[in-house]
């Protein structure tokens, strides 16, 4: 628990901080409005009045800048909207928890679409691509975070050979923001979100720093490989922001790693993801993982299990999202238990 000295010396360094990241007044959008989005020119003539958010991340960007009235739809939810935004959400027809159809977007009659994946709007998508869209007139956008990753490593994810950071992210939320000309709510999120970002990394402890942490999303069984959170993904960045790191050292955004593997890796922490979404894998759930840690004769001598530095975090934290700081502070206060940090 936090005592009166330690919030008030807590206070005495994220509040200056804080002060120094409130937003000044952001300028109103000139039309037409013209952005680079991962190498593709978009153009807006206007504020879109009928938007499609295909992706969690991009549904909650849109619902935190209050534009629930100018969204026709949504798509591909892991896990359920953030409680706060869950009466805005009420107001925005869902087209699918999972996957939807080109048909059932165009139903909607959009007149901006943006996604949070590749496999939602991307050359190899399962729904469209921006090519589909731009032909019928339609503005698509991409996560910036989904353009710094490159698939020259072959690996269906892709890899990222620099460390992702919260700035592809709030360049994310500016640009939403200037598209429907919300730009005043847009650096009041960014601000926020900067302002958690100084108040985690002011809780690092001489304790934390340097711990090496394992990002465990699932597994389809005890006896096949790990999927684990790669070194410069989501899973890096919230180990970079507790003062540690990922014990994952592959630029592989989603590498698949045997126990022996982890094993040989030792780490200090083992972040086990709850999947809320799941495909009927035992192992989606972080109290199986749990279970299954403790069991297993060799995996069961780890210090990381035996001194039970074991956390739970929501899976979906482990990709580049506004919830990835929502899962790094799940994983603090954790930690504060463990006496790990203040």
């Amino acid at each position: 628990m936090f005592s009166v000295k330690s919030i008030s010396a807590l206070c005495s360094l994220v509040l200056p901080l804080a002060l120094s990241l409130a937003p000044a007044h952001a300028a109103s959008t000139v039309y037409p409005l013209t952005l680079d989005n991962c190498g593709v020119e978009i153009t807006f003539e206007k504020a879109p009045e009928r938007a499609i958010a295909l992706g969690q991340n991009s549904a909650e960007i849109m619902l935190l800048l209050g534009l629930e009235d100018s969204m026709a739809g949504t798509a591909f939810w892991p896990s359920e909207v953030l409680p706060e935004l869950a009466e805005a959400n009420e107001k925005v027809k869902r087209l699918s928890l999972e996957i939807p159809t080109l048909e059932s977007i165009l139903a909607e009659r959009p007149d901006f679409v943006a996604a949070q994946l590749a496999h939602l709007l991307g050359p190899d998508s399962k729904v469209a691509k921006r090519e589909d869209f731009d032909n019928l007139g339609i503005p698509s956008y991409l996560s910036p975070g989904l353009c710094a990753t490159n698939h020259e490593s072959g690996d269906v994810h892709g890899a990222r050979d620099q460390l992702w950071s919260m700035d592809l992210l709030y360049q994310e939320i500016d640009e939403l923001s200037q598209i429907f000309d919300v730009a005043d709510r847009g650096q009041q999120v960014i601000a926020d979100f900067k302002a958690r970002e100084a108040a985690l990394r002011a809780r690092v402890t001489a304790e934390t720093q340097d711990l090496s942490y394992a990002f465990w999303f699932s597994s389809p069984s005890p006896e096949a490989d790990a999927y684990l959170g790669g070194k410069n993904g989501a899973s890096g960045f919230i180990a970079d922001l507790l003062g540690g790191h990922n014990v994952m050292q592959t630029e592989v955004e989603w590498p698949t790693v045997s126990w022996e593997g982890i094993m040989a890796a030792n780490p200090d922490v083992i972040v086990v993801g709850e999947v809320a979404l799941t495909r009927g894998w035992e192992l989606d759930k972080a109290e199986n993982k749990i279970a299954f840690l403790k069991a297993d004769p060799a995996i069961s001598q780890l210090e990381a299990v035996k001194q039970g530095r074991m956390v739970v975090m929501q899976a979906q934290a482990m990709n580049p999202t506004i919830r990835t700081l929502y899962g790094a502070e799940q994983v603090a206060d954790q930690l504060e238990a463990l006496g790990l940090f203040k």
